[in-house]
C-alpha cells in the first residue's frame, strides 16, 4: 500500500505541471498532494473516491481535486482482468495555490478565484454542458509554455469560478488534517474495501487491518470520514451496481446485488433507495430513457 503523501515531481523552471496519462489503468492508491488536480477523463471508466464520496466516472468528463484532497480514480474490474486490451487516457492539470503561485493569488484581481477555491475545497466536477469547452481550454494549456500558458490557467481558473451548476465531490463537513501514519491506516482500509467490496466485509477483519478493536475502528473512521464503515461500505457497493445495471453486464437485478456483496435481493432493494433515491428498476428505466433522449 502506497503511503498517502504524494509528490508531484514539479519540472525546474515551472509552476503549472501537465501530466498526460495513457495506462492500461489508473494509479490505483488512494493519495493526496498540495497542489489542485484538474483532470479532463479522454477514456477510461470507474469509481471516484474523493473525501469520503464517491462518484462514477466515464470518457469525456472533468473533475477538480482541491489541494490535499484524498482520492482515487479507480479503474473498474475489467481494467485489471489478464489480458485485457483496455487502457486509460487523461490529461492533468497541478498548480499550487499556496506555492510560488501564492503572489498570483494574493493580488487584487484574483480575489473572486482565491475566494472560489477556498469555497471549493471538497473538490468539484464540471456540469456535463460545459465539458467540451473545459476539455478544450486543458488541451491549450498542455500545448503552452511560459507566461501564454500561466495565461491560459487563469482563464481557466476564471471560468470555473463563473460555471454554474458545480457538483461537488465531497461533504463540506469532511476535513483533510491527518497526520501522515493516519492518512495511510485510512488509506490501506479504503484500499481494501474498495477491492473487496463483493464479499461479506466484516467490521472484525477490516478493524484488524486498521490494528484496532472493532469499537475502537468505527470510532476512528467516522472521526476521520465522516461516515460509518457500514454506511461507507453500502456506497461503494451501490455506486458498482449502478454500473452494472446500467452497462448490462449481469442478466438480471438479483445477480447485480449478489455480485456487489448483497446477501438478500430485500436488503440490495432497500439501501439502493437510501443511497441512490430510487429503485433499482427506476434506476434503470431513468438511465434508458436519459440515452433515447439524447439520441
Amino acid at each position: 500500500m502506497k503511503v498517502l503523501p504524494f509528490t508531484i515531481p514539479v519540472p525546474h523552471g515551472q509552476t503549472i505541471i501537465v501530466q498526460e496519462e495513457v495506462l492500461p489503468h489508473f494509479y490505483p492508491h488512494l493519495h493526496r498532494h498540495a497542489e489542485v488536480q484538474v483532470t479532463w477523463i479522454q477514456e477510461g471508466e470507474g469509481t471516484l473516491l474523493a473525501g469520503n464520496n464517491m462518484h462514477v466516472f466515464t470518457g469525456g468528463e472533468v473533475f477538480v481535486m482541491g489541494a490535499n484532497q484524498p482520492h482515487l480514480f479507480k479503474s473498474s474490474p475489467d481494467y485489471f482482468a489478464e489480458g485485457s486490451q483496455k487502457q486509460v487516457r487523461a490529461i492533468s492539470v497541478f498548480f499550487n495555490p499556496n506555492g510560488k503561485l501564492a503572489a498570483l493569488f494574493n493580488l487584487p484581481e484574483m480575489q473572486a478565484v482565491q475566494s472560489f477555491f477556498s469555497q471549493w475545497q471538497n473538490g468539484f466536477k464540471i456540469p456535463e454542458r460545459e465539458t467540451e469547452a473545459f476539455s478544450v481550454s486543458i488541451a491549450k494549456i498542455q500545448h503552452s509554455t511560459g507566461a501564454a500558458q500561466l495565461a491560459l490557467l487563469i482563464d481557466l481558473l476564471n471560468a470555473m469560478s463563473t460555471t454554474d451548476g458545480l457538483q461537488p465531490l465531497s461533504s463540506e463537513s469532511y476535513t483533510y488534517s491527518m497526520t501522515d501514519p493516519e492518512g495511510a491506516r485510512i488509506a490501506s482500509v479504503y484500499n481494501y474495501i474498495m477491492h473487496n467490496y463483493s464479499s461479506a466485509l466484516t467490521l472484525d477483519e477490516v478493524a484488524r487491518l486498521a490494528h484496532l478493536t472493532p469499537n475502537a475502528f468505527c470510532r476512528y473512521f467516522k472521526k476521520h470520514t465522516r461516515t460509518t464503515f457500514i454506511a461507507f461500505v453500502n456506497k461503494v457497493r451501490v455506486n458498482e451496481a449502478c454500473k452494472m445495471l446500467v452497462n448490462g453486464s449481469l442478466n438480471n437485478i438479483a445477480d447485480v446485488a449478489y455480485s456487489c456483496g448483497f446477501s438478500s435481493i430485500t436488503n440490495f432493494n432497500y439501501v439502493f433507495k437510501n443511497i441512490a433515491g430510487k429503485s433499482p428498476r427506476d434506476y434503470i428505466n431513468d438511465y434508458s430513457g436519459a440515452v433515447k433522449t439524447s439520441r
